[in-house]
């Protein structure tokens, strides 16, 4: 099957700032030159767009607007989230991504890894699930099909899934989030479920709620989020639904992070927008970093 990019969501807003404040370092240590590294990434990608004047947005974090030239009055699509702080990690355990790190596991805890709701937003109380733990069969029903939502249930409980911890809002424009943390045992076993079973390099295995497969047919893979907003330690899937998509369109992302597949799902009725999920899937990213 040929690789195909999908097209623009419509109206999506112009480029925001670049961040002024990622997320805080519990303290200095062997992880400081990940972090130079990232800052310098943040500069690179807005070098990037600055060239070539992308409408692709990835800002995440406030900026005053009377500070950024045109941008004095209208929205730029960013969400205000919540000033974000590195999850502690139990005493002398290392990072996911520390070299002495083999099985990349995160050894803080999961619930404390989800994003927070942005500002305004309405808090979608289902996916609290039993003190932070969301059952299986609420993440499942993500899924359109009864025959999907079996295998991937057989897949889940054969890879040894741990725990589920998972958020999600609406913001007033209309913004459907979700966001699901997935834990395992090992980042091979992330790896190996991302890449056959969920979320292959080419097309999606399932089929999500929203998705209007009579319309559409297939969701496409969604190449507009730039590799200089990327981590160099997270594997990345995304997927849009093309147009004509019906009353909704579906974005979705796939994050391999260690022992953790993050899935990052936004729907909005007349078209969804750009910014706000790529602003989402940077800020998770963070957090899972």
């Amino acid at each position: 099957m040929t690789e195909q990019t999908a097209p623009p969501v419509s109206d999506i807003p112009p480029p925001p700032p670049p961040p002024s404040s990622p997320v805080t370092e519990p303290a200095p240590g062997k992880r400081d030159r990940r972090v130079l590294r990232a800052v310098l990434r943040w500069s690179a990608a807005v070098a990037v767009f600055a060239a070539v004047g992308s409408v692709t947005a990835y800002g995440v974090t406030r900026v005053e607007r009377t500070d950024v030239p045109g941008l004095a009055t209208e929205s730029d699509g960013r969400w205000d989230y919540p000033a974000l702080t590195a999850a502690p990690l139990p005493s002398g355990s290392p990072g996911p991504f520390d070299e002495e790190n083999a099985a990349g596991a995160h050894y803080a805890d999961l619930r404390d890894l989800v994003l927070p709701a942005p500002e305004g937003a309405t808090v979608d109380k289902v996916l609290r699930g039993k003190d932070g733990w969301l059952p299986t069969d609420v993440f499942l029903q993500e899924y359109q099909a009864e025959s999907d939502r079996d295998s991937l249930r057989r897949t889940l409980v054969d890879r040894g899934l741990r725990h589920i911890a998972a958020r999600g809002w609406t913001t007033p424009d209309g913004t459907h989030t979700r966001i699901y943390l997935l834990h395992f045992d090992t980042a091979a076993v992330v790896d190996e479920l991302q890449a056959l079973h969920i979320a292959p390099a080419l097309n999606r295995a399932f089929a999500v709620r929203g998705e209007d497969m009579s319309v559409s047919g297939e969701t496409l893979l969604d190449e507009r989020v730039p590799e200089e907003a990327r981590f160099d330690d997270i594997r990345y899937t995304f997927y849009v639904e093309p147009e004509p998509y019906g009353a909704e369109q579906v974005l979705q992302a796939y994050l391999g992070a260690g022992d953790v597949l993050a899935v990052v799902l936004q729907s909005r009725k007349g078209g969804a927008w750009a910014v706000p999920f790529q602003q989402t899937v940077v800020l998770q990213s963070q957090l899972l970093h």
